[in-house]
């Protein structure tokens, strides 16, 4: 097990790119996002695969990318908001790792992912019925898999990135 992994859970919106990108540089780790990565091997955009291939389709391909991901040293990977439905995803990332779930009210991450074309389960006319029914479908798994809730509505990353190394130091995982 890496247990000096850090995974970052969430859903759209929650800042986990953010967060993940400035605590590798505090803590002079790699930073991956699966999303990203995904789009990188495939050459494709995330809406793309989802055209192509559905949502099955690409958890598939995350549950791959996240297997492989998780088996890294002194990472710190921000997983996609969907990640958690998956069971492998769920036991590849609390066994070889510490999770912290980026929590955050519905209504912040509407404002956050509002204009954003890359997140293709928005793509309606009701984005806040599917985000509140998201929400409803994946907290209990995050709250499930977390070592670590930290709040992130109005709480800028500096400080959440404090937080999160703080009990990382406290749990003695650094």
């Amino acid at each position: 097990m890496h247990k000096e992994n850090i995974f970052l859970v969430g859903p759209m919106g929650a800042g986990k790119s953010t967060v993940g990108k400035l605590l590798a540089e505090k803590l002079h780790y790699e930073f991956v996002d699966s999303d990203h990565e995904i789009e990188a091997r495939t050459g494709a955009t995330i809406p793309m695969i989802f055209d192509i291939e559905g949502e099955q389709g690409f958890r598939s391909r995350e549950a791959g990318m996240i297997d492989e991901l998780t088996q890294r040293s002194q990472v710190v990977l921000a997983t996609g908001g969907g990640a958690v439905e998956t069971e492998s995803n769920r036991q590849n990332l609390r066994s070889r790792g510490f999770v912290v779930y980026l929590k955050s009210p519905v209504d912040a991450l509407l404002a956050r992912t509002r204009h954003d074309r890359n997140r293709p389960l928005l793509q309606t006319d009701n984005p806040q019925k599917v985000l509140d029914e998201l929400m409803q479908r994946r907290e209990p798994w995050y709250l499930e898999m977390a070592d670590l809730v930290i709040e992130t509505q109005q709480v800028p990353v500096h400080r959440v990135v404090r937080q999160v190394i703080e009990r990382l130091n406290e749990q003695q995982v650094i």
